[in-house]
């Protein structure tokens, strides 16, 4: 079994969003949207890069990739093991997955409303689902919550789950909701931090939807 990578991934940010414009150590990088396009299977991180949602429809600014620490943008099987507590058995367990590459992305303000996007690409469509499933099953223990399998508004196969627990609120920075899709040989993973649990799941479901669509079947 996988650790959960947004869960961990969510920390690393409560360290870093404070450290954002408005401190001046890092800037918000301007999003243009761009016409969906998934015509063929990417062949390289670069070229799954393309197929990232550019902005988010609660109006957050993008954060520069390399102003992250660790940096978002291309993931590798050993960047993703890393975040584990035992990198070597996490390697091992995204090698039988299948994995071959990712991409994250990221939009913020400085502490506050955050929304992450993590789309996975693996070998084939098995790996995809195990992978997607996994999270969502470890974030759920993570934070106490219960997953919702089918949630209305999202196509089948995909979970979801809101924090509204106060403690798990605070450790994020105030309502989460999560969401994770299996879409043919991709795992896509969206979480958002908002000022309600009603505009963190709006935030979800709209960015989810955006982006399996950008993808290939």
């Amino acid at each position: 079994m996988i650790g959960g990578r947004s869960s961990l991934r969510a920390a690393v940010l409560l360290a870093v969003l404070p450290c954002l414009p408005a401190t001046g150590c890092a800037r918000a990088v301007d999003g243009k949207p761009t016409a969906a396009t998934a015509a063929t299977t990417p062949s390289s991180a670069a070229q799954l890069s393309d197929l990232i949602v550019a902005d988010v429809p609660s109006g957050l600014p993008r954060l520069p990739d390399d102003e992250l620490d660790p940096p978002a943008g291309a993931k590798s099987v050993d960047d993703i093991a890393d975040y584990s507590d035992d990198p070597q058995h996490e390697h091992d367990v995204l090698e039988g997955y299948g994995y071959r590459y990712g991409w994250e992305r990221f939009w913020g303000t400085g502490s506050g409303p955050m929304t992450g996007v993590f789309v996975d690409q693996f070998e084939d469509r098995a790996g995809a689902a195990a992978y997607a499933q996994d999270l969502a099953r470890n974030d759920a223990r993570h934070y106490g919550a219960a997953v919702h399998e089918n949630p209305p508004d999202l196509p089948g196969g995909c979970r979801m789950l809101t924090v509204d627990d106060a403690d798990a609120q605070a450790s994020l920075g105030g309502p989460a909701a999560m969401a994770w899709c299996g879409h043919g040989a991709f795992s896509v993973s969206v979480t958002s931090v908002a000022t309600s649990l009603a505009a963190a799941e709006d935030e979800v479901r709209a960015v989810t939807k955006e982006q399996l669509d950008r993808l290939p079947p």
